[in-house]
């Protein structure tokens, strides 16, 4: 029997729509299923526990979509690029369409290692003249604070361009700050200088980001810029906020590198 490690396959798909609202695990489930219904021949991991030689990407947190993620299959046998293609998007729906496949060697890097920083585009729900960028954001996970310094995650720096915000950020062995944080604290900032109440952004987990550092405002007092955070400004822009928080439309994962 040929070695499954030579036939290792890895697609590019996107998630998008209501379907960027599927956990990591259920879009991994939902893919397994594409590639049974595309009748690829898949290898399959011994032991105990049988199952499919699929491994995903870095995961996306919920209510974030993505044009560019990963997985590798694993296959018992070559099957041409273009006719694997095929069958994967006929065995798929189209807010989670595998858009290209191709051949790798069987060492290369796993997929979910192989691209520390990945790219996002968030649409806001108007534009800001200026949006804070918090120093720190504390989150707590499993009743477990942590302090994560942005600057050790940003990989550029952030561009507001009208509604538009694009930022990049970067995995790190020790942890990564995600992009839904990210925003939140950014835009609770934004909010509390305004005096406006900051919807918190939907992720469908418990973790919760539970503070800034620098967003603290007396009360009675102008909104002052603290020292602990950069701005970010769309230059020659009004605010068109009109006293309704600023809020998140849309995020998506637009690149890996």
């Amino acid at each position: 029997m040929a070695d499954p490690n030579q036939f290792r396959l890895r697609a590019v798909f996107a998630k998008r729509g209501r379907l960027a609202m599927l956990s990591h695990l259920e879009v991994a489930h939902a893919l397994e299923r594409a590639v049974r219904r595309a009748d690829l021949p898949f290898a399959i991991s011994q032991g105990f526990s049988p199952h499919m030689k699929i491994a995903f990407g870095a995961a996306l947190p919920v209510g974030v979509g993505g044009d560019c993620e990963i997985f590798d299959l694993q296959l018992l046998e070559r099957v041409p690029e273009a006719e694997a293609l095929e069958r994967l998007q006929a065995a798929s729906v189209p807010d989670l369409m595998v858009l290209a496949v191709r051949y790798i060697d069987p060492h290369a890097k796993a997929a979910s290692v192989a691209y520390p920083v990945s790219q996002y585009t968030a649409v806001l729900s108007h534009a800001p003249a200026e949006l804070p960028v918090p120093e720190e954001v504390v989150v707590v996970r499993k009743k477990k604070e942590k302090r994560l310094v942005v600057s050790d995650f940003l990989a550029e720096p952030l561009r507001l361009e009208g509604r538009k915000l694009t930022f990049a950020l970067e995995a790190k062995a020790t942890g990564s700050l995600r992009p839904d944080k990210l925003l939140e604290a950014c835009l609770r900032l934004y909010n509390d200088q305004r005096g406006v109440a900051s919807p918190h952004i939907a992720t469908g987990d418990q973790d919760s980001m539970m503070g800034v550092r620098g967003a603290a405002v007396d009360e009675g007092s102008a909104a002052a810029e603290p020292e602990a955070f950069s701005v970010v400004s769309n230059v020659g822009e009004a605010d068109a906020s009109c006293g309704d928080p600023l809020t998140v439309v849309t995020c998506t994962r637009t690149g890996q590198r």
